[in-house]
């Protein structure tokens, strides 16, 4: 096994030496400053995250699903992005997932040990029933943490399509992935605690690659989410004010459609925009993959 000290995100950052001796504002400005360096970070790994999405999209064309898997605060970043893709998407469940070493308990405090245990990881991705339709994305700052290896290697058993999210080049975990998003971040301003630019930089990846596989498989509409779960007062304003938004409908209107459609906004707007029936739209949508403008234009063609 290699050792720590030798990886990038275990370096000293000659920056933050004196960082017990720094005023506040000190502190905040040398954070602030390294901070500024994580969106060109990512920007350098673009080409590895768009191969990513393309699978995602292939994978939930074909049934599949996307499966996040890491330790402490790699597994946490999981968690935050796959829990919020039911409501901003009205996916299930299901669909997107993800898998922290020690179990949900471990969200809210660490489980030592967890992490270095190579089979933990592979017996919590075989109670998944893994497919060869599905993507696993092993995320570990390191690069090299046992639990996400053992995962990686039991997805590529099951012929799952497998990315590993580091930030070291040449990981450890990256040799068992189809894909390696290896966003190099550098040495923390406090040493060794990726909580801060790795963790940032995979939040941004991982908001990336769910929300544009979303984009990409009809959830969006212009740069709406058109699919939200307008499950409280405040989503379901926000349905109405898109509804209104997107086709001149009064408010009234636009209320009326939505209680019709017990608020699906996409379905309300096909309705709206062809003039159909809650039926006939959903047939429009469902034949067009659930892209609003596609059902838009079937309709269109149907009429012609």
């Amino acid at each position: 096994m290699e050792k720590l000290s030798l990886l990038t995100t275990e370096e000293f950052n000659p920056k933050s030496q004196s960082l017990d001796e720094m005023s506040i504002k000190e502190i905040l400005t040398t954070m602030n400053e390294e901070d500024q360096t994580i969106a060109l970070a990512v920007q350098r790994v673009i080409p590895a995250i768009e191969e990513t999405i393309e699978k995602v999209v292939n994978a939930f064309k074909n049934g599949g699903r996307l499966i996040y898997i890491g330790a402490g605060t790699s597994g946490r970043i999981g968690v935050l992005d796959a829990v919020e893709c039911p409501p901003t998407f009205s996916t299930s469940p299901e669909l997107v997932q993800a898998v922290l070493a020690g179990g949900e308990g471990a969200m809210f405090q660490a489980v030592e040990g967890a992490e270095d245990d190579e089979l933990l990881g592979a017996s919590d991705l075989q109670k998944l029933k893994l497919t060869e339709h599905d993507v696993i994305i092993g995320i570990a700052a390191s690069g090299r943490t046992p639990y996400v290896k053992g995962a990686l290697v039991y997805a590529n058993s099951c012929g799952a399509t497998t990315v590993s999210l580091t930030s070291n080049e040449n990981s450890t975990i990256s040799n068992y992935a189809d894909i390696k998003i290896e966003v190099v971040t550098g040495p923390e301003v406090l040493t060794g605690s990726t909580r801060l630019r790795a963790a940032t930089a995979h939040k941004m990846i991982l908001n990336m690659i769910s929300t544009a596989s979303m984009i990409k498989t009809g959830k969006v509409y212009k740069n709406l989410m058109v699919d939200l779960n307008a499950s409280n007062y405040k989503l379901r304003e926000r349905a109405k004010q898109m509804v209104c938004s997107i086709t001149d409908v009064s408010y009234k209107e636009a209320e009326a459609v939505l209680e019709e459609t017990a608020f699906d906004v996409k379905l309300a707007i096909v309705m709206i925009f062809t003039n159909v029936d809650k039926s006939k739209a959903q047939q429009l949508i469902a034949q067009s993959g659930g892209f609003v403008r596609d059902a838009v234009k079937l309709a269109e063609i149907k009429e012609g």
